[in-house]
């Protein structure tokens, strides 16, 4: 994937979240799965499917995980995946890592508003997966959660 290519998805990414239902104590988000032939695979966003699912849960959710074009794909997402979550077991971090998926682009580090310290893009950069912020997107993907960023 070209950068012109990471921001096109990633700017797509941002118009998903900005179908999230607004919640307290949540960000909007959205997730969109490419294959390495450039072709979306599946997207989400937060709260598409119930009130907690997360966007990046909601994308890989629409695909099986020995699905052959994930071991090649991308997963843009408009936050940084949680590392920390009281919802569900698994948290986003580990859900891309039990998947094949080992290039992540996000537009924004998730701020210690509601965790602490997330550690996402951390934890997937030790276990081995490319992490790239596309940081001339961040405010427009901030955007989305004024209902947080008071």
């Amino acid at each position: 994937m070209t950068h012109a290519d990471d921001v096109t998805w990633m700017e797509r990414a941002i118009e998903l979240s900005r179908k999230c239902p607004p919640a307290e104590g949540a960000f909007s988000v959205g997730a969109i799965i490419v294959g390495a032939d450039g072709e979306e695979l599946a997207h989400g966003y937060s709260r598409e499917t119930d009130g907690h699912v997360h966007a990046e849960e909601s994308a890989l959710a629409k695909l099986p995980m020995d699905d052959p074009r994930l071991s090649g794909a991308t997963i843009y997402s408009t936050l940084e995946p949680c590392s920390e979550r009281k919802s569900r077991p698994l948290t986003c971090t580990q859900l891309i890592l039990r998947s094949p998926i080992r290039r992540v682009v996000i537009a924004w580090r998730e701020p210690s508003l509601l965790v602490a310290d997330c550690v996402g893009v951390e934890t997937l950069r030790e276990a081995g997966a490319e992490v790239l912020e596309l940081l001339d997107l961040a405010d427009m993907a901030r955007a989305v959660n004024t209902h947080l960023l008071k």
